[in-house]
């Protein structure tokens, strides 16, 4: 239970797990739905005595003219609990591939024949194996012809993790190791590289890909309580990012960036050359770019809410014209909206109350339609009536969020939605 001691303990000790997955951040390599989303898929965790207490696919009716509209009309179990987390679309956007922190297993759904009814097509059960002792898939990033899984640890549970690619077939390809200070004693900011891994985002047109940090999973799978009590346990916190050379999968610069930096968004514009990321501990938004000499740089830019009340941001999205940023936080429950039209110099424009608890934040490529999840892990989100979990959709004109629609996942007894992903019949019409 969350009383008043032990969250202030928890709160001062601990970050929040967060997904990532919206039509303007996804990876560069895949087609976008520019019009409306058709459905709206959502990666579930189950809940053990809810429903048949699996994860699940769920795909809920997002158009606005049908009968089902804001309706689950499909649901897809995979038959057991693998604490479903983080997942991404392959290039040809056909599959989308969903992993299981907890499990290390990835499952594999065809999206492709029929869009409304997503189906479990594959299964890749033996990724640490395979991959050398990696686990903890924590996201899946398109790339041509292949996917690239960020991890968040290894076989020892420590915070020591690889980035790995698999065929869209899903054969193993590589591991890439992160690197440690020994090994990138001879980069830029050497010094600061921790081997931990959270996000992973490619920037093609200047050959970078930008890395961040988290924990392993002696820290990320064990209940909140349990970190925030253990004084060893909490320097055991990434606190790094690394731009590395993307088609050499080298690491080229090391940041410093105190707080635990999380999800990774690059700026879309054919001249902008930077990205967003927010540190869930400190509660800054960091600017990671290039300067006029060439050379990449990075520096807090603006706070999400009130730091010093630990509201901890989870999720963000960037829209499409780069000139507004959605941020969440977990602690409170609020999204904030900034104008990051000048980059260097954020400016909070809108604030809302979503719900006891916040997660993820997803946003149509037109920027006017907005989905928002509640769960983190299964351990870590509220008890007793702060444990909403839900899937709210509202419109956006730029000025203030209105309501569309809304599912109650413990009422509809699906369990605890995490991540979202959009999905169109027109993708596919050819």
């Amino acid at each position: 239970m969350w009383t008043s001691r032990g969250l202030a303990a928890l709160l001062a000790a601990t970050v929040a797990l967060p997904a990532a997955a919206d039509e303007t951040c996804l990876s560069p390599y895949m087609p976008k739905i520019t019009g409306h989303e058709d459905y709206v898929y959502v990666w579930t965790l189950g809940v053990e005595g809810m429903g048949d207490g699996s994860d699940k696919l769920v795909t809920v009716d997002a158009r606005d003219n049908s009968p089902t509209s804001g309706k689950v009309i499909d649901t897809d179990s995979i038959g057991s609990r693998n604490e479903a987390h983080h997942g991404g679309f392959t290039d040809d956007r056909r599959q989308f591939w969903a992993t299981g922190l907890d499990s290390n297993t990835i499952f594999v759904f065809d999206v492709a024949s029929d869009p409304a009814n997503p189906k479990l097509v594959k299964t890749i059960a033996d990724f640490e194996q395979k991959t050398g002792g990696v686990v903890g898939p924590h996201g899946a990033y398109a790339l041509p012809g292949r996917m690239m899984i960020p991890a968040l640890s290894n076989k020892d549970g420590t915070g020591r993790t690889a980035l790995v690619e698999f065929s869209n077939e899903g054969e193993y390809i590589a591991t890439h190791w992160l690197p440690t200070a020994k090994e990138a004693k001879d980069i830029p900011g050497g010094e600061f590289a921790d081997g931990y891994g959270y996000d992973a985002r490619v920037l093609p047109r200047k050959n970078v890909m930008l890395t961040s940090s988290f924990a392993g999973r002696e820290n990320y799978m064990r209940p909140f309580g349990e970190v925030a009590g253990d004084a060893e346990a909490m320097k055991k916190f990434g606190n790094s990012m690394i731009i590395w050379d993307f088609h050499a999968r080298t690491p080229k610069k090391v940041f410093q960036v105190p707080g635990v930096p999380l999800e990774i968004r690059w700026a879309q514009g054919k001249d902008h050359a930077y990205a967003f990321t927010s540190t869930a501990l400190t509660s800054k938004l960091w600017l990671v770019h290039e300067d006029e000499k060439g050379e990449w740089q990075a520096k807090a830019v603006a706070d999400i809410g009130d730091p010093a009340k630990l509201p901890i941001p989870v999720d963000i999205s960037l829209s499409a014209d780069d000139k507004t940023l959605f941020a969440d936080t977990f602690m409170d429950g609020m999204t904030r909206v900034f104008d990051v039209s000048d980059p260097h110099h954020p400016r909070q424009i809108y604030e809302k109350k979503i719900g006891e608890q916040l997660n993820m934040v997803s946003q149509s490529w037109d920027g006017e339609r907005i989905y928002y999840t509640s769960s983190l892990l299964a351990n870590w989100d509220k008890a007793g009536d702060a444990n909403e979990q839900f899937l709210k959709a509202y419109a956006w004109n730029g000025k203030e969020l209105t309501p569309r629609f809304e599912i109650d996942f413990t009422g509809e007894k699906l369990g605890r939605p995490h991540m979202m992903a959009f999905g169109a019949a027109s993708l596919y019409a050819k």
